[in-house]
């Protein structure tokens, strides 16, 4: 087992991306802390792992003191902390004529600055494992769609901080920080978008092969995967990398684009 005793806090993950981590980590040995917003579907993924290797907390991570609380709470439940995954995010669009600064400041807020915060009240914790730090970033990092430019900015500013963290810390605390850039992942809130959007209940098997050149779209489960490579053992000294995590070249390709799917 890769995580074997370890405890990982995974915030976001009462659904999606998250949830998919934390049952991966438990399958490869660890505790979990699940964190969210949504109790009845925290409750639900807690009674599935069983009490004994997962507990929930649900809070706002930018209330004053939420990612304080977090950490404690870990060390109450499991008493130490070995990872961190910062997968918690607010997934919206916005352009420069519809973002006011005030929306745009929730995106970092939420995105950029929780994030930071957390790990900064994990460090005395982690510190004393050698632990890790996995952010969950994006593709749209590197420029983004045209109405995702306030989450794109942010999700920027998370992998600057990764790659600045993940040397910084390394030296000075011995605590690895890294990132992966998932591309376009079939969570339940995507599929939920884009049925809002007003696509049929086949809009997945659909898809333009310039989007998905597999014919389908990655599974949170195969982000999963990959998560646990970055914050086990295993990994060894590797610190302030940033992974994408797609199945194209995304920089420097750029396909016309189809609005009925994308």
């Amino acid at each position: 087992m890769r995580l074997k005793d370890k405890v990982v806090v995974v915030t976001g993950s009462c659904t999606g991306i998250g949830k998919a981590i934390v049952r991966r980590c438990v399958s490869e040995g660890a505790s979990v802390i699940v964190h969210g917003l949504q109790a009845s579907l925290g409750e639900s993924l807690v009674d599935e792992l069983g009490a004994d290797r997962a507990a929930l907390l649900i809070e706002d991570l930018t209330n004053a003191g939420a990612p304080e609380r977090l950490v404690e709470f870990a060390i109450q439940k499991f008493g130490r902390l070995d990872a961190i995954v910062n997968n918690a995010a607010m997934i919206a669009t916005g352009t420069i004529q519809d973002t006011s600064g005030e929306r745009f400041n929730e995106f970092i807020r939420i995105n950029t600055l929780a994030p930071y915060l957390l790990i900064r009240a994990a460090l005395p914790e982690l510190s004393k494992r050698r632990g890790s730090v996995l952010n969950i970033g994006s593709v749209n990092a590197y420029c983004g769609e045209s109405n995702l430019l306030p989450y794109s900015v942010s999700k920027g500013a998370l992998m600057t901080m990764t790659r600045n963290l993940g040397d910084t810390l390394l030296r000075e605390e011995g605590v690895r920080v890294n990132q992966i850039n998932p591309g376009w992942v079939l969570t339940e809130a995507e599929n939920e978008r884009k049925r809002a959007e007003g696509l049929g209940d086949d809009w997945v098997g659909q898809l333009p092969k310039d989007y998905a050149p597999s014919g389908r779209i990655i599974q949170p489960c195969e982000i999963a995967a990959a998560a646990v490579y970055w914050i086990s053992d295993e990994c060894g000294p590797i610190s302030g990398q940033v992974v994408d995590l797609e199945q194209y070249p995304f920089i420097g390709r750029n396909p016309q684009k189809d609005s009925t799917i994308l």
